[in-house]
């Protein structure tokens, strides 16, 4: 179609696995691009093919390496705006820095507007993005911001398991809304736990479980996991209460080799996640289902460039999607 020879997608160095699975479904060519890091840790970006009077969409997640990442976009958005590009949008599957939402202890940095405004600064005339930690961090930027939910794919994937009755609980009051969005997607009941965090060691304590629990399966979900802590404690809760089954399911894994190992360890049978983060450790573990979401982002691009609707994407998945449902592998 005539359309797919004017989207040009590039890669940053994290979103290159990422960009190509988007390439693949829309059937075009990934752009040519150069990154490196130097030997005192500079940054350095390249285009290697022209852009001018293009719409540029640049792939890259803020993960595992979420300080170079981001300088990263900021010198992506420059180069682009500088070869003149007609317009570049940022895709950026996990906006690690969302978590830095709001001003809740004296004398600390709202991260995720620092990074918004220095992005939109920077070039970028879009966003795309998925599951945000809150979703007020939309109104950290200007330019618009397509706000893609991991939710519709995801619950597909949870029916094709064949579970039986189950519940889908939320791991704390905060993640209610989203957990209840979530089970009404699948029409099973909702149950609540109560946490405390006492500090920014990624521990957290659960006080209540609201909701039936005893000789049921639960699905526990959440945005993003770090450490695991929260899923793996939530898990051991509900365990304690006479679940029968514990599964996990969030939209960003960045687990590392200790979360791995502790996942491995604990209640929870299985960890359903996204590969909005290119995660090697996750990838490899025999614990882990990871669903693309790279379908979704490149459905996204293409109606974004043809001025065609992306909000039909926010509520339900297209069939043509649930078709393709993949499980990402090595």
């Amino acid at each position: 179609m005539a359309w797919r020879k004017g989207i040009q997608i590039f890669a940053g160095s994290t979103g290159g696995a990422f960009a190509q699975r988007m390439c693949d479904y829309l059937k075009v060519d990934l752009g040519k691009s150069q990154a490196k890091i130097f030997s005192e840790g500079n940054t350095f970006v390249r285009i290697l093919e022209t852009v001018r009077a293009k719409d540029v969409f640049l792939v890259q997640p803020i993960g595992l390496k979420p300080n170079d990442e981001f300088t990263e976009i900021l010198f992506w958005m420059d180069a682009f705006k500088r070869a003149s590009a007609k317009s570049v949008t940022a895709v950026i599957p996990y906006f690690g820095y969302a978590k830095g939402d709001k001003k809740d202890e004296p004398r600390v940095s709202i991260r995720g507007r620092v990074c918004a405004e220095s992005i939109e600064l920077a070039g970028a005339d879009r966003v795309v993005t998925m599951d945000l930690h809150s979703p007020q961090v939309q109104g950290f930027f200007k330019c618009p911001v397509d706000h893609l939910f991991g939710a519709p794919i995801l619950s597909e994937y949870i029916k094709t398991l064949g579970l039986g009755e189950f519940s889908v609980v939320a791991p704390d009051a905060g993640f209610a809304k989203e957990a209840r969005s979530f089970a009404g997607r699948l029409k099973v009941p909702t149950i609540i736990c109560d946490k405390t965090r006492h500090g920014h060691d990624e521990k957290a304590e659960i006080l209540e479980v609201i909701g039936t629990v005893s000789n049921r399966t639960c699905v526990i979900v959440d945005d993003f996991t770090i450490s695991g802590g929260t899923l793996i404690e939530v898990a051991k809760e509900l365990k304690d209460r006479g679940a029968k089954r514990v599964i996990a399911c969030v939209s960003h894994a960045l687990l590392n080799k200790d979360g791995i190992e502790k996942l491995r360890n604990s209640d929870i049978e299985m960890l359903i996640t996204t590969d909005s983060i290119e995660n090697h450790e996750v990838i490899n573990c025999e614990k882990t289902r990871v669903i693309s979401v790279a379908p979704l982002f490149a459905d996204a691009v293409r109606r974004i460039y043809m001025n065609i609707t992306v909000s039909e994407l926010f509520d339900h998945t297209p069939i043509y999607m649930i078709e393709n449902l993949k499980e990402v592998k090595e």
